[in-house]
């Protein structure tokens, strides 16, 4: 199997993208990219790592940000935990290790949403450790490369890839063969239309030469999506707009939204300003319904959300601590849902 990494390498140094976290060893930047690329691709998260390591420089001024200051920045890239689980482990690392990063597998493991294959990452890139990275791209090439016929997502199947990737690693270069690996995956043994033709090893491929690429890897379990219905009450008073805080463990915790009255199904606008919550914040007499948006539909990896929001024009402000009132002007500057901004962007309701 010594032909894998050698051509592996070999591509990879013809190949490879220049990428502002490739060449150096700081953990900290190679850290900060591998938590911005995880369920988001590099032309997304390459100006959101550009401006995190403007804001946030070294993991000690990391440590320092407010909370709702980080996840300001980090609002539209998604997997909102990520930014939180980010924050958390730059206050630990400040306060355990001083603001040293972490020069030991082991050691960066313990870091809050870093998992095996994030400390493989760092460890191999940035102290050249013999860590072999196992990820979405790393399941999709050793899988068709080797015809393994695991499922991915079983007890079995993560051990054998594992075990598979261990053996493979180059010694001498583990951080450039994980690099490679990952960087292959993601450009071209793509999950759909992978270039074969073009292919390095097209002429090992045990998936390529069985007419197996579309079957490879596999899941044994399917994901179940749910739908879920979202009221937003966009609630307007003299220049001002009223927002809350989520602080549930749901999506978007931490982020500011408006009023939400969350249904079992699509609601008339009638039964949601009739109905049990809408009333604990305010009468019908209060208000005046200015416009009731269209139907979004916004999609996540797990969760359909079909979302209509409903301005509301109050008469006189809203005596609830349950929503504070912020100037229309100022409201981009809190963290919001990609879809909220959506609506303030196509709704222009803001003077």
């Amino acid at each position: 199997m010594d032909f894998f990494s050698k051509r592996l390498i070999k591509w990879y140094k013809i190949n490879k993208r220049d990428l502002p976290w490739r060449g150096i060893n700081d953990p900290y930047k190679i850290w900060l990219s591998e938590i911005i690329l995880q369920q988001t691709q590099v032309v997304q998260g390459l100006n959101y790592y550009l401006k995190f390591i403007k804001h946030y420089p070294n993991v000690k001024m990391l440590a320092k940000a407010p909370s709702d200051e980080v996840m300001r920045h980090w609002q539209g890239l998604g997997y909102y935990s990520r930014a939180r689980n980010l924050h958390e482990a730059a206050k630990f690392i400040a306060d355990k290790h001083k603001g040293a990063f972490p020069r030991t597998y082991d050691e960066i493991r313990e870091l809050k949403g870093v998992g095996d294959y994030t400390a493989a990452a760092i460890a191999s890139l940035a102290y050249n450790l013999q860590h072999a990275v196992v990820d979405g791209n790393v399941y999709r090439v050793l899988s068709r490369v080797f015809g393994v016929e695991l499922a991915i997502d079983s007890a079995e199947g993560k051990k054998h890839f594992q075990q598979l990737a261990n053996e493979l690693l180059n010694k001498k270069e583990p951080g450039e063969h994980n690099q490679a690996i990952m960087e292959f995956g993601a450009r071209y043994c793509r999950p759909v239309n992978p270039d074969c033709a073009n292919c390095i090893f097209n002429d090992k491929c045990v998936a390529f030469q069985k007419q197996k690429v579309d079957q490879l890897p596999f899941k044994a379990k399917k994901t179940k999506v749910r739908d879920r219905y979202f009221n937003y009450i966009v609630f307007r008073y003299n220049h001002g707009l009223y927002i809350r805080k989520r602080t549930k463990k749901d999506i978007w915790q931490d982020l500011y939204e408006f009023y939400l009255i969350e249904s079992d199904k699509k609601q008339k606008p009638q039964s949601i300003l009739k109905s049990k919550e809408f009333s604990q914040i305010t009468s019908l007499k209060n208000i005046t319904l200015r416009s009731v948006s269209k139907d979004y539909k916004h999609i996540l990896s797990h969760q359909n959300l079909h979302t209509i929001f409903y301005l509301i024009e109050l008469k006189s402000p809203l005596a609830t601590k349950l929503l504070k009132k912020v100037n229309m002007a100022s409201i981009h500057k809190y963290a919001l849902p990609r879809l909220i901004e959506k609506y303030l962007k196509d709704e222009d309701i803001i003077e």
